[in-house]
């Protein structure tokens, strides 16, 4: 079985499994501010039958003023055991794009100790377009135990992201698009400042995706190498608040660098660009300034 076999299932395997009990559907979308998407709304109005919907928002530290930081491991065992969720599932993630926000909930289930997470396949436009069935209005199901362990080997907090970029222990790979990470686009959060971290390089999550599903391992191996990526070393990913940073995780598994050598930062730019206290850079050449 390939890595991708093993992080992805195809429409026609989850069909065939939607009344197992062993496996657990969720819907993972998530959508920036100022997109204009409601995806909670979306997934009341369609999404596959027996899917729970995970908030990224909601399950969450909500004591903590940053967006969707990772919430503690009792809190989010209550959270998806209350959505009728157990570790001991195989646990299959969509969302509404294709391959956007699946990957962070994927992520975050796999941080939390659930060993068989799976992402579906082209997401709700591969399972519409092959006419499966699907249902409306929210689910209800019987809540389950779901026995949280929080790997921390899989996580870097700012203070780690700091220490390892002044030191160069780490390689950290922005996914967000170009003109933000140069500083000539707006951030869809007006509070936060335009650049990215010195010392980090960009690979937008876009530029490794095709029609709502991850390229093919040459593409993705071609692509992290284009960016200057030595996939034997530690990498830290990062994007605007840990969303999309998910999708480079993802992708550099599929290919072989397992999660806990690829650790993602959670607060990312969202948390360094709207501090006073740290050094942003612009442009191509990364210029500092405070």
């Amino acid at each position: 079985m390939s890595d991708r076999e093993k992080n992805f299932v195809s429409t026609e395997w989850l069909a065939a499994h939607l009344d197992d009990p062993a496996v657990a559907i969720v819907d993972g979308s998530w959508h920036l501010p100022g997109a204009g998407r409601d995806a909670h709304k979306e997934y009341l109005d369609t999404h596959i039958p027996g899917a729970a919907f995970f908030d990224i928002d909601a399950i969450s530290d909500i004591s903590n003023p940053l967006p969707h930081m990772l919430p503690a491991a009792k809190a989010f065992a209550e959270a998806v055991g209350g959505l009728g969720i157990s570790e001991t599932q195989t646990i299959v993630v969509y969302d509404s794009v294709g391959l956007s926000s699946a990957p962070r909930v994927w992520w975050t289930f796999r941080l939390m100790g659930a060993p068989d997470v799976v992402i579906l396949d082209g997401g709700l436009p591969a399972w519409l377009a092959g006419k499966r069935p699907t249902t409306s209005g929210g689910a209800k199901p019987a809540p389950r135990r779901f026995n949280a362990t929080f790997n921390a080997a899989m996580v870097r907090d700012m203070a780690q992201v700091r220490e390892g970029t002044s030191a160069g222990t780490m390689q950290l790979v922005d996914a967000r698009p170009p003109g933000r990470f140069i500083g000539e686009a707006p951030e869809p959060r007006p509070w936060v400042k335009s650049g990215h971290i010195p010392g980090s390089v960009n690979l937008a999550s876009g530029d490794i995706v095709a029609d709502g599903r991850l390229k093919d391992p040459a593409a993705i191996r071609s692509a992290f190498d284009a960016a200057g990526i030595d996939l034997d070393k530690p990498i830290v990913t990062s994007c605007g608040s840990g969303v999309n940073a998910a999708v480079l995780t993802l992708a550099l598994e599929t290919i072989g660098v397992p999660v806990e050598r690829s650790a993602l930062y959670d607060g990312s730019w969202t948390e360094w660009g709207s501090r006073s206290d740290t050094e942003i850079a612009t442009g191509p050449a990364g210029k500092s300034s405070r």
